[in-house]
């Protein structure tokens, strides 16, 4: 970017742009400009400009992925214990019309 910051070379490619047909080649300069200005914008608007900003990403992106991982083993959790009271209901629903709790009497 030979020493400019991307304000100044925007302003600079508007300003040469001014009165006569722009071609594509400035054209593209101006939109790539205008884009990292927006983004690196957006970047410190969210707090995401500083030298720390890809470390706290990576670290929001292994909790995220954590999080996932433990809700996953909590529903599998939930609908094994799902299945195990299914199962003991039915068990106990045939041993009652079998007639077998009968048999746990003295």
């Amino acid at each position: 970017m030979s020493g400019q910051n991307t304000g100044e070379l925007l302003t600079d490619l508007l300003a040469n742009a001014q009165g006569r047909p722009v071609d594509l080649l400035v054209m593209r300069a101006m939109i790539e400009e205008a884009s990292e200005a927006g983004a690196v914008k957006a970047l410190a608007t969210l707090g995401l400009a500083d030298e720390r900003a890809r470390r706290d990403m990576d670290e929001l992106r292994e909790l995220l992925v954590t999080w996932r991982d433990v809700k996953r083993s909590a529903w599998q959790t939930v609908a094994r214990w799902a299945v195990r009271i299914l199962l003991a209901l039915l068990m106990f629903t045939m041993a009652y019309r079998l007639d077998l709790l009968n048999l746990l009497e003295p």
